[in-house]
């Protein structure tokens, strides 16, 4: 206990229902540690859990899009021509993008 780097413990008491939310809010934000939760929620007063799933989704979106440019440039450099296709797939491809960033934001706000 000397090692201790908290050196003062506080106490309180709730009733069943505060226990009950407060766990529920716990459980929320993926937190086992009670003595955590309270900590944070008395010095920050509040914890934002930040959802990325919406990023993960647009990047590997994004990723599928990046493909597609690299087989129009692997195309070019192979055949030293550029086809007025691979410049439509290539402005399709930068709207998809466009949609795609619009969407992050759109989830953002």
């Amino acid at each position: 206990m000397a090692n201790r780097v908290r050196k003062h413990m506080i106490n309180f008491y709730v009733d069943d229902d505060e226990l009950a939310a407060i766990r529920l809010k716990m459980s929320k934000m993926n937190m086992t540690n009670q003595s955590l939760y309270m900590r944070k929620m008395a010095l920050e007063g509040r914890i934002i859990k930040v959802d990325y799933s919406v990023f993960n989704d647009i990047a590997s979106s994004i990723s599928g899009v990046a493909r597609n440019i690299n087989q129009i440039a692997k195309r070019i450099n192979a055949t030293d021509n550029i086809y007025a296709e691979d410049m439509q797939q290539i402005e399709q491809t930068q709207e998809e993008i466009w949609k795609l960033l619009k969407k992050i934001l759109s989830k953002l706000l």
